[in-house]
């Protein structure tokens, strides 16, 4: 998709989805509480605006405009999860120079919540990301990556919840198979466990055990791959499970111009959404809920920086 054109389609449209399989007809005159999740993926350690004269991008991104704009967000909405879905190193001197210090201190003046690995967030090696988690005021989850015999062991949890006006929101994390894209001495003992059947027990566990109302996959598994039929992707992993409300993707830097809405094994509807690279863009997804319903708005999906 050319970049011009990606700009013009991301204009804001005011229509509703259902998420719950419920009609909206039966929604309420109840309280309507606002949940607003705001995402970014695969942002690269780019801290600076792109230059003017850049090809592609010229003068967009950048840390501070990406950080004035969710400031402003929060100042007009009250429940707000700021969520990252991987690949936060690699890609400008700052990670070569700071080795992810720098990355990790400005999300965590941007406040971000949660976030999980992706491959790049491991050129360091599993010891330099440890180095570096002093410097995070937030979070990491991963449900696949067993890091039992790691400095990550008992540190990435599976999953995390947060409650947000009386709205339960579990939060869990999938990355993608390290062999192949990493060097084994660089993430150890880290045991990659198939996505979609750790996915399957960890949305039961949200749902039944932990009662949430609303279940996150933060995935590095990237969208779709055409040509690789058998491998995991966020459209997979939609197909093949039933409790996840919306997968938040990575790794292959794909520019959705909205998000995209999958049916799943029991004929509900998947939210995915996935921004790009680089932080050019900010995604924004609002869920509404009622008693009876929740939905989401597809209003302001994604914000271009």
């Amino acid at each position: 998709m050319k970049r011009r054109n990606f700009i013009k389609n991301t204009a804001a449209t005011s229509a509703l989805l259902s998420i719950s399989g419920l009609a909206l007809s039966s929604f309420t005159a109840t309280k309507e509480r606002k949940i607003t999740i705001l995402h970014t993926n695969d942002v690269h350690s780019h801290i600076d605006p792109f230059p003017e004269n850049h090809p592609r991008n010229p003068s967009m991104g950048g840390v501070a405009r990406r950080a004035s704009i969710i400031d402003q967000i929060r100042k007009e909405e009250a429940n707000v999860l700021l969520l990252d879905a991987g690949d936060i190193f690699q890609g400008t001197p700052y990670f070569n120079y700071y080795g992810g210090e720098l990355e990790f201190k400005l999300m965590s003046m941007m406040k971000y919540d949660l976030a999980t690995l992706g491959n790049h967030d491991f050129d360091n090696g599993i010891n330099g990301f440890y180095a570096q988690l002093p410097h995070a005021n937030f979070e990491f989850v991963s449900a696949n990556y067993d890091f039992k015999n790691t400095e990550l062991s008992g540190i990435v949890k599976p999953y995390k919840t947060f409650i947000k006006e009386g709205i339960k929101i579990g939060v869990f994390g999938l990355g993608i198979e390290l062999e192949g894209l990493v060097d084994k001495k660089l993430y150890k003992e880290t045991k990659y466990n198939n996505p979609i059947e750790v996915a399957t027990d960890v949305t039961k566990t949200l749902k039944e055990t932990e009662k949430c109302d609303l279940i996150i996959c933060l995935s590095h598994l990237g969208y779709d791959y055409k040509n690789e039929k058998d491998k995991p992707s966020d459209l997979k992993l939609a197909a093949a499970t039933q409790d996840i409300d919306l997968i938040i993707g990575g790794h292959t830097h794909t520019f959705l111009d909205k998000p995209v809405i999958k049916t799943n094994k029991v004929g509900k509807q998947v939210v995915i959404n996935q921004v790009g690279a680089y932080g050019i863009n900010l995604g924004r997804i609002d869920f509404y809920f009622s008693d009876e319903t929740k939905y989401i708005s597809k209003e302001k999906n994604i914000i271009v920086i």
